[in-house]
């Protein structure tokens, strides 16, 4: 296994940049239900820890999930709520047909678009895997914990945004 890299100055400064009171969106696919749990989880344990607060959306699958995400960003900054960032999280598994091939790639692409679209911290955290046992591997907060690591990862855009935009 490789060793971590030690950390950048621009590390160190993007860290310092607080996220105390940041709202987040987290919109998760149930079509997986134990795995959304643990995905969830992982990733309500991340916005905790930073100090932000998170509100849930709940979709039936990964497709719907870009669509939500764009809904609730609307309306919330209507209501003069708006989010800081947003979290996919879900899971597909491949099957036998190539419907595998079109959520996951139709999914990730809406979120793609959605993100640089509106400069929106987003972090992706749908599952592509080819059983349940790699899904598991990725999901259980004590291995992968990809619920928590997408929330990280839309913080770090987070960070860089607000820390950006101070800089201006």
């Amino acid at each position: 296994m490789a060793s971590p890299r030690p950390p950048r100055a621009s590390d160190d400064a993007a860290a310092a940049v607080p996220l105390t009171g940041a709202r987040v969106l987290i919109v998760e696919a149930r079509f997986y239900d134990d795995i959304a749990d643990e995905l969830l989880a992982g990733a309500r344990q991340a916005v905790a820890a930073a100090g932000a607060t998170a509100d849930v959306i709940s979709m039936p699958g990964a497709l719907e999930i870009p669509t939500a995400i764009a809904i609730a960003l609307d309306a919330a900054a209507a209501a003069g709520t708006p989010y800081d960032a947003a979290v996919a999280l879900g899971c597909v598994v491949r099957g036998e047909t190539y419907h595998f091939e079109i959520v996951a790639g139709e999914s990730s692409r809406a979120l793609m678009d959605l993100a640089v679209a509106r400069k929106l911290p987003l972090g992706n955290g749908i599952l592509t895997v080819e059983n349940d046992e790699q899904a598991w591997a990725r999901a259980r907060m004590s291995e992968g914990n990809k619920g928590g690591g997408t929330v990280e990862a839309a913080f770090a855009l987070l960070r860089l945004k607000r820390r950006v935009g101070e800089a201006s």
